[in-house]
């Protein structure tokens, strides 16, 4: 897995799906609370007029040369759960990040986030 605090050098790389499409740009990196690991980014998406912020897990995620590849096809990525580029993602939404790319969702024992954005 590539660490946190290398993934972040990445920011506004571009980030491509398995066949070298480009999806976005990289915006930021989110941890598992429970690992701190880096499990989800954010990629910049959409027009000029209405960008958005998608979430992509990052497992099985490589760097090239001037892009970070990510394991999710560039389709189902734009689908993904998104916030405004301003935005935050609210707890209450968390489990639906994971259950879009059909990963398990725990939230911790008392109940806090599972994503902490670095």
């Amino acid at each position: 897995m590539i660490a946190a605090e290398n993934i972040r050098d990445w920011r506004g790389h571009d980030v491509v799906d398995p066949e070298g499409h480009k999806i976005g740009t990289l915006e930021s990196v989110y941890v598992d609370t429970v690992s701190d690991e880096p499990f989800f980014c954010t990629i910049t998406v959409g027009l000029p007029t209405r960008r958005r912020l998608v979430f992509a897990p990052l497992m099985g995620a490589s760097v090239g040369p001037a892009y970070l590849k990510i394991h999710y096809a560039k389709d189902v990525v734009k689908d993904a759960p998104s916030i405004d580029t301003d935005g935050e993602l609210p707890a209450e939404k968390e489990w639906a990040v994971f259950d879009h790319y059909k990963l398990p969702f725990e939230p911790g024992a008392r109940g806090e986030r599972r994503l902490a954005r670095r």
